[in-house]
């Protein structure tokens, strides 16, 4: 076949580059490359919703631009969330974007993919299953976050019930809980008007202390959190002793209260590489767990799951059951709609894997995780403050072992410059001189780009050697200038949160709550 081209005449020209469509009045569509178009020489709308439209690839390609600005997430050593999936599993959530995961009677098979996921993660943390009078329930949620707030609403609920039923006060609940926890707690105790009773960290236990958990413990406590994977350090909390101890309690004082595991990071790790640890169900007092399936359930976010050992656990006051397009339906959940994309991804993970499957996963994981404490270790410059082989999750907490005149942070900016986004920050309540950096060892971290990031950090430290303290100063101030944040902040209306605190004289005054954000 022979292509015949058109040499286009002016007029044609002419008529394709005017502003504005007579017949529409609307600006035409771009002719030349996009770069070309007026809209490369404009600035991108930023406030207010402009009042004429854009061609499609032009909103595209800006927006696309804009976004090259932001880390690489393969490079985002910061967070446990998934930043791999397989193809077919990107399929399946583009396929199914447009699904609303409320509408029942509308998706039921995307339905009962979410309750053939509930079973297999209440069977992956050993819920009961002999009674089928007190079979184990769960939902699935955004994430963690929510999925924390409802069980902790839960916990509140039954304690309510167990109280009235008694004729005792409702007044005061708290709960217990590690200073090492994550903001996600100290949202769900504010909102639900709870007292948070943290059982403070030590520079000898990074995170919380079972005894001295217990001896927090009242008749009007709801529970008592349990973290399998601190968001700090990755340690897993000692449940087993916990619930050792909170059974001897309760059985003296005729008391009933249950353990909260926020398996956020570690629900989809331990299972699989240390099984005979006993953090779950096969616990008495375990009465609610939550995990995170978009951290190590290896799917995009958000999803998380929210699991309770039996309805009991769950009163029936909270949920609602609604008829809504023709359907009646049981929610438990903070919001109505949200998409199933998510849901249906961690469906595929799971068939995909099995348990197999994520053995092998964590199990590498965990051996690049004890690779890069070995080698960061070994260089003398830094203490390992994680726990490794597989006793934590995979990550590695790190710190420098003697004072220099730069800081955790000055090497974090260093290798952001390579790419790398590194954490640095400061410990839990009361250790906060301590600081720390953080690498978590995702499923796309390979021991070969594990090796280029030790490399990195030495070539950051040695850099920084040759500083002297007013370079190492004057950069940090010009960093803090230039930063993004500093230019869209606007410090002065945001206000930290208020609460009173005793006095030694017993008088209450008002001071402000800080909560670590590091996810």
């Amino acid at each position: 076949m022979v292509f015949l081209s058109n040499a286009i005449s002016q007029a044609r020209i002419n008529a394709s580059t005017q502003n504005v469509d007579e017949s529409t009045g609307l600006r035409s569509p771009v002719g030349t490359t996009i770069y070309g178009s007026r809209w490369a020489t404009e600035e991108i709308p930023r406030f207010d919703m402009p009042i004429e439209e854009m061609p499609s690839n032009v909103a595209y390609r800006l927006i696309k631009d804009e976004l090259a600005l932001d880390g690489n997430p393969a490079l985002n050593l910061a967070s446990f969330v998934t930043t791999y999936m397989e193809d077919e599993a990107e399929k399946l959530m583009a396929e199914n974007l447009s699904k609303n995961f409320i509408d029942y009677e509308e998706y039921p098979q995307t339905a009962e993919i979410c309750n053939r996921c509930v079973n297999m993660i209440a069977r992956l943390f050993n819920a009961p299953m002999h009674d089928a009078e007190q079979e184990s329930i769960g939902c699935s949620t955004v994430g963690s976050s929510e999925a924390i707030i409802l069980a902790t609403l839960a916990m509140k609920r039954r304690w309510q019930h167990m109280r009235r039923a008694k004729g005792l006060s409702t007044e005061n609940p708290n709960f217990v809980l590690g200073a090492n926890c994550q903001v996600a707690w100290h949202k769900a105790l504010l909102y639900l008007e709870i007292e948070p009773r943290e059982v403070e960290c030590t520079e000898n236990l990074l995170y919380m202390d079972p005894q001295k958990a217990a001896n927090f413990v009242d008749e009007n406590t709801i529970g008592v959190c349990a973290i399998l994977g601190s968001t700090y350090t990755g340690h897993y909390e000692d449940v087993k002793t916990l619930n050792n101890l909170l059974e001897e309690k309760c059985e003296e004082n005729g008391w009933d209260i249950g353990i909260h595991v926020d398996a956020a990071s570690g629900g989809f790790v331990a299972p699989f590489v240390v099984p005979e640890l006993e953090w779950d169900f096969r616990l008495k007092r375990v009465v609610s767990i939550n995990a995170s399936g978009h951290k190590y359930g290896l799917t995009y976010p958000g999803v998380g799951w929210a699991v309770w050992r039996s309805p009991e656990y769950l009163p029936q006051d909270l949920i609602f059951n609604i008829n809504y397009l023709g359907s009646d339906q049981a929610s438990f959940t903070l919001n109505f709609s949200k998409g199933a994309s998510h849901i249906i991804a961690q469906y595929y993970v799971l068939i995909r894997l099995g348990r197999t499957g994520f053995t092998k996963i964590m199990t590498n994981l965990t051996g690049t995780a004890d690779h890069l404490a070995d080698r960061l270790k070994n260089t003398g410059r830094f203490t390992i403050l994680s726990q490794g082989e597989g006793l934590g999750l995979p990550l590695v907490a790190f710190r420098l072992n003697s004072p220099h005149h730069y800081d955790e942070f000055d090497i974090s900016a260093r290798l952001r410059e390579r790419g790398w986004i590194v954490p640095a920050y400061t410990m839990a309540k009361n250790l906060e001189n301590m600081k720390l950096l953080r690498v978590v060892v995702r499923e796309d971290f390979s021991r070969s780009r594990c090796d280029i990031l030790i490399r990195d950090i030495l070539a950051a430290v040695k850099s920084l050697d040759t500083w002297d303290e007013k370079a190492v100063e004057d950069t940090r101030i010009l960093s803090a200038e230039q930063s993004h944040s500093a230019m869209h902040v606007n410090i002065g209306s945001f206000k930290t949160t208020i609460v009173e605190e005793e006095d030694a004289s017993g008088l209450k005054s008002p001071t402000a709550k800080k909560a670590v954000g590091i996810c």
